[in-house]
């Protein structure tokens, strides 16, 4: 008789526990089926020359993508900053795509592209990089503290104003009074944001 009773103890709490375990699938279902919509669709990814960039990759991944930044690619390999970009930052880099390098006189590129002009041509290149991951949100905020514009103190040293214009428009003022457009903003990357713009900008 014990032996009886205990089987059907056994059985019972088996029952139970069966019965628990699916009261608690039943309940975490809906969760599991709203886990998909939490997550970014990978067609959110903005498209810089005719590439996808992703959100997961480097800067310097991105834009080794991009078909109007290969000048640039190039320019930061001969610089020695493709280690420091693909760093983990976070960075703000305003790229110059390769209509914003041919604006500069053909002699000069090939100067800084040269072995002796790598200094000059990381100086320029460190110019383009704010510390920070800062959106086209971040500025028009900090822009709108400050009369409009806010100045940028980048990895260079030297400052660059942003001005963030009534129509939302982004325009940077550099250190020489150039003046250059951002064209593409907050392209996101894994170590921080790319603005793209159309002008080479200058360091005093």
């Amino acid at each position: 008789m014990k032996t009886r009773m205990l089987t059907l103890t056994v059985a019972s709490v088996a029952l139970l526990g069966l019965a628990a375990c699916n009261n608690g699938a039943e309940t975490e279902a809906p969760a599991a089926e709203a886990t998909p919509a939490q997550t970014a669709p990978v067609s959110t990814d903005p498209m810089v020359g005719g590439a996808s960039m992703s959100p997961n990759e480097t800067i310097v991944a991105n834009a080794a993508k991009a078909s109007n930044l290969t000048t640039l690619v190039s320019a930061v390999q001969a610089a020695g900053l493709a280690e420091t970009l693909s760093g983990p930052g976070p960075f703000t880099v305003f790229a110059p795509d390769n209509a914003a390098f041919e604006k500069v006189p053909a002699a000069t590129r090939e100067a800084l592209m040269a072995p002796a002009g790598k200094a000059d041509l990381t100086e320029i290149l460190t110019y383009h990089v704010v510390p920070g991951r800062l959106t086209a949100a971040d500025l028009a905020t900090q822009a709108q503290a400050n009369g409009g514009k806010v100045e940028l103190t980048t990895v260079e040293g030297d400052t660059l104003t942003v001005n963030v214009n009534p129509d939302g428009s982004v325009t940077l003022t550099d250190q020489k009074g150039g003046t250059s457009r951002v064209t593409q903003a907050d392209v996101l990357q894994s170590n921080g944001v790319v603005h793209v713009i159309d002008t080479v900008v200058m360091p005093d």
